[in-house]
């Protein structure tokens, strides 16, 4: 059983063109057991029916709010981090208005469907442990008639369902302006001490792939340009590449390749964030081989045990 003095959340959702998925969306957040006291959905200047859907949403439900945009292109970069702080910003500043207390600030993206108790058992998991900072559910996909859980590490929330604590999201500044918003965010939050998990017991249902709303090639182009921003070690580059060779389509490894090599060549922007460059260029690759260190060593401790 929730504590009901800390369960209140917001959420905020920044969408264009999702008049297939939206409703679905709608429809999951509209079945939660513990509902949001506000929810403020961005609309990146859609050309579909995207505006109309979110206008008869709000018609209906007075704690969902929208902010229509103008006409762009998609963007996963700064223009939507920028998009992510508005939305945050609004959010926080009509609560204030309206003297409306909350405890957890979510990132839901516009492709996603929540089992009905997503918000109930994610609170339940920030109230279990007070150093919890960010948190996220399981991303999973259908392939053919099975549900399929995609994330890789416990210790990296979904930025596609994420979830933070209002003391946390104070303590990091709120959202930053970079690439890859959700891993600049987790980074902050750990330097400050704070825990950052993923609950994959805890459904997320994602209907297109991560990163794929153009095409496979842009996503992960896209993802070797962020991880150059974020000043990613060389070798992680290298190693990250060679594990999305193992992942269909086989030519994601080569697209980011190509994002991250292009950006060196051209000797792009890099975040100006010393702590994350820092964190991402020494920290980071140790964290992953202390990761994959303990992989071993449980399979052979479960070997030698046989």
């Amino acid at each position: 059983m929730l504590n009901t003095k800390s369960h209140n959340y917001i959420i905020i959702t920044a969408c264009k063109n999702e008049e297939d998925n939206l409703p679905k969306l709608i429809e999951s957040v509209l079945a939660q057991t513990v509902k949001p006291v506000l929810w403020v959905i961005i609309d990146d200047g859609s050309t579909d029916r995207t505006p109309e859907i979110l206008e008869k949403a709000k018609k209906t439900y007075k704690w969902i709010k929208s902010i229509r945009l103008g006409s762009s292109t998609r963007d996963l970069g700064l223009h939507y981090a920028n998009i992510l702080r508005k939305g945050f910003e609004f959010a926080i500043e009509y609560c204030k208005r309206n003297e409306i207390n909350y405890e957890y600030l979510a990132n839901i993206d516009g492709d996603i469907i929540l089992e009905y108790v997503f918000f109930e058992n994610l609170i339940a998991e920030f109230e279990k442990d007070p150093l919890l900072g960010v948190a996220s559910g399981g991303i999973y996909h259908y392939v053919g008639e099975e549900l399929v859980c995609t994330n890789a590490r416990e210790s990296e929330p979904s930025g596609a369902n994420l979830m933070i604590r209002k003391k946390c999201f104070e303590e990091c500044g709120g959202i930053p302006l970079s690439y890859a918003v959700d891993s600049a965010f987790n980074t902050k939050a750990k330097l400050r001490g704070w825990k950052t998990r993923c609950f994959n017991n805890i459904i997320a249902i994602e209907i297109r792939d991560t990163s794929t709303a153009e095409g496979y090639w842009k996503g992960y182009v896209f993802k070797g340009k962020a991880a150059y921003y974020l000043n990613f070690n060389p070798l992680h580059v290298i190693f990250k590449s060679l594990m999305y060779f193992f992942k269909s389509p086989f030519y994601i490894g080569i697209a980011y390749l190509y994002g991250y090599i292009g950006s060196v060549i051209l000797n792009k922007e890099q975040i100006r964030d010393e702590e994350i460059k820092y964190y991402y260029k020494r920290i980071r690759p140790r964290e992953i081989k202390q990761y994959y260190i303990d992989i071993l060593k449980n399979k052979l401790e479960i070997k030698w045990k046989r």
